[in-house]
């Protein structure tokens, strides 16, 4: 399914009035039933939907692994997930439907509390990393948005080591592209204790707290971090960094551990 459209347009420009064809990102509702029942509703890209399946119910605590999950199908046309699990949690679904609206995009809904940051454990083991690799890595991401460039639309999220980037993803929210991202990561079976995310868009307390819950030591965004993510990062030892472009950034929490 593609991720992008064609609209006819009216282009303003500095030459005048032009009709021009423009590129359009595709808004996709897409519905997750977990054995049978109807769970939420997700306002996303139409790419990678059961990579998005397995993050979401993982970061809200719908599934504890992936060995969880018997079966998943996926009705494309339809917009439709049907997830058969052997194991839910019976506290989640004491709490289903007690839904909160967060500052996500498009007033996205999860099954938020924040009480969940504080019974993260605290990152222990430091990650070797330097400010200069941060930066490398920032210019690699970047420069990996093809859809961005070609929309404008979308927001990016990466998984890396200090390295490089191993998973890269895109969604018109940025929930949406970062659970996409941990969904991959564990049907790979990747350890995310020595790993960094890269997200384009806002930390908010809710994206701190994915990552939290899953043991990643760093956060990177080129754009802003909200002051509850920074109470919560300095809580749970985790590096913090905002407003990373170019030759800059803002370090908001556990900047100690980095190497410049």
């Amino acid at each position: 399914m593609e991720d992008i459209t064609k609209y006819n347009i009216i282009r303003i420009k500095d030459r005048g009035v032009l009709k021009e064809e423009d590129t359009v990102v595709i808004e996709y509702p897409f519905t997750i039933f977990l054995n049978d029942e109807e769970i939420i509703t997700l306002l996303c890209s139409p790419n990678s939907l059961k990579e998005l399946t397995i993050g979401f119910l993982h970061s809200e605590g719908l599934i504890d692994s992936i060995s969880d999950i018997e079966k998943i199908i996926l009705d494309k046309e339809k917009g439709i997930a049907y997830v058969y699990s052997k194991n839910t949690n019976r506290l989640n679904k004491k709490f289903h439907g007690k839904r909160t609206i967060t500052s996500g995009c498009g007033k996205g809904t999860v099954f938020y509390n924040v009480v969940d940051s504080f019974n993260s454990k605290k990152i222990e083991d430091k990650i070797d990393i330097t400010i200069k690799q941060i930066m490398d890595l920032i210019k690699e991401f970047n420069k990996s948005s093809q859809l961005f460039l070609d929309t404008g639309g979308v927001h990016s999220c990466a998984l890396c080591d200090i390295n490089k980037i191993i998973i890269f993803k895109e969604d018109i929210g940025r929930h949406n592209a970062l659970d996409k991202v941990l969904g991959k990561a564990l049907l790979e079976d990747i350890d995310f204790k020595d790993k960094i995310i890269l997200t384009s868009g806002r930390i908010s307390s809710e994206i701190l707290i994915k990552v939290a819950k899953r043991q990643i030591p760093v956060i990177v965004s080129r754009s802003a971090p909200t002051s509850l993510s920074i109470d919560i990062a300095k809580e749970l030892n985790i590096i913090l960094i905002g407003f990373a472009r170019g030759k800059r950034m803002n370090i908001y929490s556990n900047f100690p551990t980095l190497k410049v």
